[in-house]
C-alpha cells in the first residue's frame, strides 16, 4: 500500500536531519582532531552569511556564528531530504527520474566544494575536498537508510535484487573493519600504547603530521579515523558483494574479491607512504596487511555462508577448463 505524500515528506525532513547531524558530527571531530573545534560551521558561517573569510576565535560572537550555521545546516538538510524523499516515491513509478535523483545528489556534491573553492585558500586549508565529499556521502549514506527503512518497499520496487547485494556488502564491511581494529587495539594493549595505530593514522590525514613519533593520543583522533576506517570497509564490502553476486553467474568472478582486496590494500599503503614516508615504518607493515588479511578471511567466510555454491562451482569450472586444455592438446 502507498504511503501518503505527507507521510513521505516527513520521514524525508527526519532523514535530512539525520543526515545534517551525521555531516556535523563529522565536521566536528575533523576540527578538533586539528585542535580547532567548530572552526567549520563558524567559518562557513562567517562566508555564507557574512561575507568575510575569517571566522576569528570561537567567543560569544563565534558561537553566534556557530548558531546562525547550525540552524542553516539543518534546515538545509531538511528540504533536502524532503526533496529526495519525493523524488525516490516518484521514482518508484517512473522510473528514469530515479536518475535525476543521482543528478541531484552529485550536483549537491560539486555545490558544496564549489562553495569551499570560493571562500579561498584558508577555507580550502580549513575544509579540504576530501573532507567535504566524505562527509556529504556519509550524510546521504545515513539519509538513504533511514528512509528506505521507513519505506521498504520502495526500496524493494527500485532496486529489487540489489538490496540484498548492498545490505550484505554493508554487513561484510562492518565484519571486516571490526576485525582490523580489534587487531589493532591487541597490537596496541600488547606494545602498551592503547589507540596508538588509529591515533597516529588521524594524525597523518587530519592534521598532516611531519613527525609520526611525536603526538597525542586523542578520542578526536581515534574517533575520525575509526569513522574513516568504517567507511572504507563498507564501500570495499559493497564492492566485494557486487562481485560475489556475479560469480552467481561466473564463479571465477569470484576471484575478483581478492583483486578488490590487493587494490585496496595497495590504495591504503600509498596513502600512509605519500602522507609521510616514515609513518609505514612506524606502524609496521606487518601490522596493516596482518589486520586487513584477517579482515579478508572474515569477509570471505560470511560470503562462503551467503554462497555456498561458488566454491564448488570454481572447482567445476576448473574441471571443465581442464577437459577443455585436455581435448585441445590430445597429445600433450
Amino acid at each position: 500500500m502507498r504511503q501518503s505524500k505527507a507521510r513521505i515528506i516527513i520521514d524525508g525532513v527526519v532523514a535530512g536531519l539525520i543526515g545534517g547531524a551525521v555531516i556535523a558530527a563529522w565536521f566536528f571531530i575533523f576540527d578538533a582532531a586539528r585542535g580547532q573545534p567548530l572552526e567549520t560551521p563558524a567559518l562557513l558561517a562567517a562566508a555564507l552569511l557574512h561575507g568575510t573569510t575569517h571566522a576569528g576565535p570561537i567567543t560569544a560572537a563565534g558561537w553566534q556564528l556557530v548558531a546562525e550555521y547550525t540552524l542553516v545546516h539543518f534546515a538545509a538538510f531538511a528540504l533536502i531530504g524532503a526533496l529526495g524523499a519525493l523524488l525516490i516515491d516518484a521514482s518508484e513509478r517512473h522510473s528514469e527520474l530515479f536518475g535525476i535523483l543521482l543528478i541531484f545528489t552529485v550536483g549537491f556534491e560539486v555545490f558544496f566544494v564549489s562553495v569551499i573553492m570560493l571562500l579561498g585558500p584558508a577555507a580550502a586549508a580549513a575544509m579540504p575536498w576530501w573532507k567535504v565529499i566524505i562527509g556529504n556521502f556519509m550524510a546521504t549514506g545515513a539519509m538513504l537508510a533511514f528512509f528506505l527503512w521507513r519505506e521498504p518497499v520502495l526500496g524493494e520496487n527500485l532496486l529489487g535484487p540489489w538490496m540484498g547485494v548492498v545490505r550484505e556488502g554493508f554487513i561484510s564491511g562492518i565484519i571486516g573493519g571490526l576485525i582490523v581494529a580489534s587487531w589493532f587495539m591487541v597490537y596496541d594493549a600488547a606494545m602498551g600504547q592503547l589507540f596508538h595505530t588509529p591515533a597516529m593514522l588521524g594524525a597523518l590525514i587530519f592534521n598532516g603530521m611531519a613527525q609520526p613519533e611525536n603526538f597525542a593520543v586523542t578520542t578526536a583522533l581515534v574517533l575520525g579515523y575509526t569513522g574513516l576506517h568504517f567507511f572504507a570497509f563498507i564501500l570495499f564490502g559493497i564492492a566485494a558483494s557486487i562481485t560475489m553476486a556475479a560469480s552467481e553467474w561466473e564463479p571465477l568472478l569470484a576471484f575478483g574479491v581478492l583483486i578488490l582486496f590487493l587494490w585496496f590494500e595497495l590504495c591504503f599503503i600509498a596513502m600512509v607512504t605519500f602522507l609521510d614516508q616514515s609513518a609505514l615504518q612506524q606502524l609496521g607493515w606487518w601490522n596493516i596487511i596482518g589486520g586487513n588479511l584477517l579482515a579478508l578471511a572474515g569477509i570471505i567466510t560470511y560470503y562462503e555462508f551467503g554462497h555456498p555454491r561458488v566454491v564448488p562451482a570454481i572447482a567445476e569450472r576448473w574441471g571443465i577448463l581442464r577437459d577443455e586444455a585436455a581435448h585441445s592438446h590430445p597429445h600433450a
